[in-house]
């Protein structure tokens, strides 16, 4: 059987979907209520019609309103929805990422809006909560810092730790994290990763004691240049890895500590999403319409 691909969605596609803020909202509508309501006030299924002098939906019996964008990163926003919509398209066509002054330049946003609002998308885009089984790899990465000289690698100085955990043929999650010690990394694979999986890491005597905890554990020896060892390898992550800090460097520069978690889930993001069929647009979209602000 052929793989399926994932579907074309073009910026003609774009603008012939969402020509103006009320396709839009109509968007955020239907996506977010069905579409007959038992209204809150008056008890009775209710269809909704637009009160076009504002962004709401009102009660065909009473009046009573409701607001697609309510709870959403959209809410309260006095940007365009058109504009928002588009900067998630932006930032969901491009592996590497897109710098908040280049939607500065493609939408006219002041440079503080187009950064508030690439945050307010990278922070939709969280991870599941499902377990990680199978093939897992394991592997810490650090960012930020000095980027020439010094020490590089674990013990490095003024870098942010990040732990990465990745099923082979599946999903990804990373984590910034304070330290590399035992006492930080193996909570997180314990909460993360399921007891059946079989795990691959490299020697850092930190992950010795996963059999111990369940765990079938095979080692790649890095130190002695050995980088696959039949079935072990961290090559997935250390790949992922090498793609995240390509990006960074490209497109962002360099991000802060403080906001390098979200960073990473967009890149995670995109990596756990890349055999849909869905446009990766809408799988961004979905996420940022969710009402839970």
């Amino acid at each position: 059987m052929a793989k399926q691909k994932m579907q074309k969605f073009t910026i003609k596609d774009f603008q012939k979907m969402f020509p103006d803020d009320d396709a839009c909202l109509k968007w955020l509508r239907d996506r977010n209520y069905p579409e007959t309501i038992v209204c809150e006030n008056c008890g009775k299924e209710a269809k909704y019609y637009r009160i076009s002098t504002r962004k709401v939906y009102g009660c065909e019996w009473c009046g009573h309103q409701i607001s697609p964008t309510a709870n959403t990163i959209f809410h309260k926003s006095r940007t365009p929805l058109t504009i928002w919509f588009y900067v998630i398209y932006l930032m969901a066509q491009t592996r590497g990422g897109i710098s908040a002054k280049q939607i500065e330049r493609e939408t006219g946003v002041t440079y503080k809006t187009a950064w508030r609002m690439c945050k307010k998308v990278r922070e939709a885009l969280y991870g599941d909560n499902d377990k990680l089984d199978g093939d897992v790899e394991v592997d810490e990465s650090y960012f930020g810092g000095k980027m020439r000289g010094g020490k590089r690698g674990r013990g490095s100085e003024n870098k942010t730790a990040v732990v990465g955990i990745v099923e082979r043929g599946g999903k990804l999650e990373t984590r910034t994290v304070p330290n590399v010690q035992a006492k930080t990394i193996l909570p997180i694979v314990d909460a993360r990763i399921d007891k059946t999986a079989t795990v691959h890491t490299d020697t850092f005597n930190v992950y010795n004691t996963l059999p111990a905890m369940g765990y079938r554990h095979e080692q790649v020896p890095h130190a002695e240049k050995i980088y696959v060892l039949g079935n072990c390898h961290t090559n997935t992550i250390e790949g992922f890895w090498g793609m995240v800090k390509n990006g960074i460097r490209g497109v962002y520069h360099s991000v802060s500590s403080k906001y390098l978690q979200n960073y990473l889930d967009e890149y995670a993001f995109r990596y756990n999403h890349r055999k849909q069929t869905t446009p990766m647009f809408f799988s961004f979209l979905n996420r940022a319409a969710i009402q839970k602000y």
